[in-house]
């Protein structure tokens, strides 16, 4: 297949990350025994520091997809195995739309190691996405109200939520590099979702990026 050549344009790039959250990162998180893997090879925690950092150092848009459950999610009268897989672990569960009364610390709070760089007042947290996709959310509304036209995508679930959001970016007509090692994904019997995230992303992408090419991309932003 051809590689195609993405630039970053400072003022049109935003760092999106999904799913930043204990639930999915860490060892205490619900889908731990599922993720826990992938998320150790793939280095996801301290290569999602290093592009917040060198994101934050760029002054690009930085913008968080998140997934959180309220207790009227959990009456769907249908579902797919991941959903009710997600549900029965309780994963990214709050009490409510309008509180955040246990939110800190539970498995749908951000990564402590992130909080420096989402909290700062300057980063986007766009309302959940329920899926998989940024359909369900305001995220896609938010990036083109910053003028954002390039989108460098890193986060969780590697086939399924970052999947997912980079297929309607490029059919919104965004311009997409994936950082390849930072995502992650389910080692089940079912499949390796990071293998077939990575097979899938090597169509779609126009750019399938390591963390340190980001980086050296975002110090010098015209570089190839």
């Amino acid at each position: 297949m051809p590689v195609p050549t993405m630039t970053l344009d400072l003022e049109r790039t935003a760092l999106v990350v999904i799913d930043p959250q204990i639930d999915f990162m860490s060892p205490k998180g619900a889908a731990w025994s599922a993720v826990g893997e992938a998320v150790t090879e793939q280095r996801l925690v301290p290569n999602l520091l290093r592009l917040f950092e060198s994101s934050k150092k760029a002054g690009i848009v930085v913008a968080i997809s998140p997934h959180y459950y309220y207790p009227h999610d959990h009456q769907w009268k249908f579902q797919a195995p991941v959903e009710l897989f997600q549900h029965k672990i309780k994963i990214f569960d709050r009490p409510s739309a309008l509180s955040l009364d246990g939110f800190r610390g539970s498995g749908a709070d951000f990564m402590p190691e992130f909080k420096p760089y989402i909290e700062d007042g300057k980063t986007i947290v766009a309302s959940p996405h329920k899926l998989y996709s940024p359909q369900t959310n305001d995220l896609t509304f938010q990036l083109r109200k910053q003028g954002v036209t390039k989108i460098v995508l890193a986060g969780m679930l590697a086939n399924l939520c970052v999947e997912s959001h980079l297929r309607e970016f490029a059919e919104q007509g965004f311009e997409v590099a994936v950082v390849r090692d930072a995502v992650a994904a389910p080692k089940l019997p079912e499949g390796d979702g990071n293998l077939s995230a990575l097979i899938n992303f090597r169509y779609i992408a126009n750019a399938l990026w390591t963390t340190d090419e980001v980086v050296a991309r975002l110090a010098k932003p015209t570089a190839r």
